[in-house]
């Protein structure tokens, strides 16, 4: 019998001595140093195929990013069609089994001293290094939890008492009526004083669909005028036609009393932090992030050297801290695009993570971008984000970064991404960037999320495409199916969707999720929602509840095919709209059950001239619970029938199990046999049980 080949191994401990062999008895302490030896072991083996790399229990805290590049890549696999599960190992990176090994990029802050700030019990420390300017941070995370800085308002926000209209940004210009920069404001009298450590305090306007994060520059308090370091890209607006925006203002030192939380004073390097009651300073773990990202697994495109077959598994990767650059921290961009992850994916094929924890971090947890394909995301947990979870996102969303570019006769298409986001648990995000997105997908094309559960997040669940308008795309075939979403918005911001959609997406399509509980600031809390000039996407078997607006509202867009969901239970608006009306057909909505309380089914676009509608409605059921008259765009079912409507459509209670519980069961006799429905059971959606 053949013998099995063996991989080299190299063990890794905290509690190790880098002059060791790194055998499981004789473990190395640095990751770094770990690495190195593997490269080694491949080597002298002759074959340089794959290998393991195990970590054993314990916080293993790096000085620097972890970089693994086209040197840790098994031979044989270069070539990027190349794809797991070939005749070759990967390496893998792993927690040693029922062990708990965390790869933090911080550092545990000891030394502290019992004190008193503001009359409260108070535990500080002095940092050189932040007094010298070499270290600073925004977050801080005390015996696994993320400590809150202090604000005002301590709970809620303020609001602008009044913006200025004359040219204060001189040098700038609108490009569109919300996108007007502004640079300062009248607050309302005792809101803003001229802080300690002004400079550090950040004014946090919550407007539109993006948060505004700025330091402020300077305050007058007789004036009661708050100038900013840097003008907003937005008007300081709640919304569109809205009133002043909506703010609170984060790091302020005289707000520091309440315990849990902490301030850091850069000037003289001092950190304080508020205990809760049941903490000790003997017992307390604390750690402060320094590393912008922990692990990257890194290749070159345009050199051809392509990292990848590379497995990180049982891993957990915690207390990172994302330093935005200048430009992009002005740009507030949508989705917080700009930030990357803790764990970082560029240029590299067959990349898998798989059971690993990525918590109390300060960015995304995981970013793929660039030209890396076949990755993988799965059975993971991502917590307490700082931005979001998984950003899937080339280095120029909006150009062919693969190279294999081919013109079919109907527009640029590449070689697809082929990364897949399964069975992951993520949520609560958004801590310090609030329009950030449980998954974000980019201009990129076949991108699998599917079976996760995402929710508590301020902006949207799942984001697909980054072009606007009907421009040449190159995101098509995404598949996002069996997905629970809900719990999105959280009344934070305006104009999002639980999946939110831009640009033209053939093959795309939307299937068997269940999103509910979707609630914005202002306008825009829907649930499922293409945007500007989403297009060719299909929408079908989905279960769409409680949300604030409509349960389905398309901006504009091409031949959407919107068939065999479930709406229920939109607040505000309507069921169903189409908020701009031009010259083709924006979707088709056809065999669906609508169930409302009142509202009426649909809404007139915003800029229709009364002609024909640009949708078409058939083979629908629908049920208003209240007893009212069906409404739609104010018309009667019988008005809207003779317009040429849901000729084939159905007015009757489609005799759901329990509405009141939320379940959506068919019973036998129901009448959406009538309208070819087909019943579906989404009790399998989200992460499924591994056997």
């Amino acid at each position: 019998m053949k013998a099995q080949k063996r991989v080299p191994e190299v063990w890794v401990s905290p509690e190790g001595d880098n002059k060791a062999d790194g055998s499981k008895a004789r473990p190395v302490r640095s990751m770094q140093h770990a690495v190195k030896l593997m490269r080694r072991l491949r080597h002298a083996a002759g074959t340089e195929g794959g290998g393991r790399i195990i970590l054993r229990e314990g916080v293993h805290a790096l000085k620097r990013p972890l970089v693994l590049d086209s040197r840790d890549t098994p031979k044989g696999t270069e070539d990027p069609k190349v794809r797991q599960g070939s005749v070759v190992d990967p390496l893998v990176i792993c927690g040693a089994p029922d062990e708990t090994a965390v790869l933090s990029g911080g550092h545990r802050i000891t030394g502290w001293r019992e004190s008193t700030v503001n009359g409260k019990r108070a535990w500080v420390v002095s940092l050189p290094a932040v007094k010298q300017g070499r270290w600073g941070f925004t977050q801080l995370w005390v015996n696994g939890r993320r400590a809150p800085r202090p604000r005002l308002p301590a709970q809620g926000t303020f609001r602008i008492e009044s913006r200025f209209t004359d040219a204060t940004t001189e040098g700038l210009k609108d490009q569109h009526n919300i996108f007007k920069p502004e640079v300062r404001f009248i607050f309302s009298k005792g809101d803003i004083r001229a802080f300690q450590n002004l400079q550090d305090v950040d004014f946090v306007a919550l407007h539109f669909w993006i948060e505004s994060r700025i330091p402020l520059a300077s305050v007058d308090e007789t004036a009661c005028v708050a100038t900013l370091d840097y003008p907003t890209q937005m008007q300081l607006t709640d919304n569109h036609g809205g009133g002043p925006a909506p703010y609170y203002l984060d790091n302020v030192a005289e707000a520091l009393d309440q315990p849990g939380q902490w301030y850091l004073d850069r000037p003289s390097g001092r950190l304080t932090y508020l205990p809760l009651p049941v903490e000790t300073i003997e017992c307390a773990e604390i750690y402060a992030p320094v590393l912008g990202h922990i692990l990257s697994v890194e290749g070159d495109s345009e050199s051809g050297r392509h990292a990848g077959h590379i497995v990180l598994q049982d891993l957990t990767f915690s207390h990172n801290e994302y330093v935005a650059s200048e430009d992009a921290r002005k740009a507030t961009p949508q989705a917080a695009c700009h930030v990357e992850g803790a764990v970082r994916i560029k240029d590299s094929h067959n990349v898998i993570v798989r059971d690993c924890k990525i918590e109390h971090v300060g960015s995304y947890g995981v970013s793929v971008m660039g030209d890396s394909a076949d990755c993988s995301i799965e059975h993971c947990t991502l917590r307490d984000l700082a931005a979001g979870g998984v950003k899937v996102f080339p280095v120029n969303s909006n150009s062919n970064v693969r190279g294999d570019r081919r013109d079919r006769g109907e527009g640029l298409w590449t070689r697809p991404h082929c990364i897949r986001i399964s069975d992951s648990h993520i949520y609560d995000g958004g801590a310090l960037w609030r329009q950030a997105v449980g998954v974000l997908i980019g201009n990129c094309s076949g991108i699998q999320v599917v079976h996760n559960h995402i929710h508590d997040f301020d902006y949207t669940g799942v984001s697909v495409g980054w072009t606007w308008g009907y421009e040449e795309s190159h995101c098509y075939g995404n598949i996002i199916e069996w997905n629970h979403i809900h719990d999105i918005g959280r009344g934070v911001l305006s104009d999002m969707g639980g999946i939110y959609t831009l640009g033209q997406q053939p093959g795309t399509r939307l299937r068997y999720n269940h999103i509910h509980h979707v609630d914005s600031r202002g306008y825009g809390g829907w649930g499922i929602y293409p945007d500007e000039g989403s297009s060719d996407i299909l929408i079908e078997f989905n279960i769409v509840h409680d949300t604030k607006c409509e349960p389905f509202s398309q901006h504009y867009g091409c031949n959407n095919i919107v068939r065999n969901n479930i709406f229920a239970f939109g607040r505000q608006g309507c069921m169903v709209r189409l908020s701009k009306s031009e010259p083709h057909n924006g979707f088709t909505f056809e065999r669906n059950i609508v169930v409302t309380d009142g509202s009426p089914i649909t809404c007139k676009p915003y800029n229709a001239d009364g002609s024909a509608m640009p949708y078409v409605f058939d083979y629908n059921l629908y049920h208003d619970v209240t007893g009212t008259r069906l409404n739609f765009d104010g018309q009667s079912w019988t008005t809207w029938r003779k317009a040429g409507f849901d000729k084939h459509s159905v007015n009757a209670d489609p005799k759901f199990s329990d509405l009141t519980k939320r379940d959506f069961t068919l019973g036998p006799d129901s009448a959406a046999e009538a309208i070819g429905f087909v019943p579906f059971n989404l009790s399998a959606v989200g992460p499924r049980i591994r056997l």
